[in-house]
């Protein structure tokens, strides 16, 4: 099954698997966007991604890591 942007709990477990040593409370959007779309699992248009999308899936990635 393909994740979307909307996924922000698959989404930020995917990311901690794929990068563990990065701190998502010091994420800029640009990186944490083009970290989602790259990840293998992800399939979704770039033009359904906003900031409070993005904000989501940090909050997500963080209450993941604690």
């Amino acid at each position: 099954m393909a994740l979307k942007w909307t996924d922000t709990r698959e989404l930020a477990i995917a990311l901690e698997a794929t990068h563990p040593h990065r701190d998502p409370r010091y994420l800029n959007f640009v990186d944490l966007r083009t970290w989602v779309e790259s990840l293998a699992d992800f399939a979704d248009a770039r033009e359904r991604c906003g900031e409070k999308v993005l904000e989501a899936i940090q909050l997500a990635w963080i209450e993941e890591r604690e």
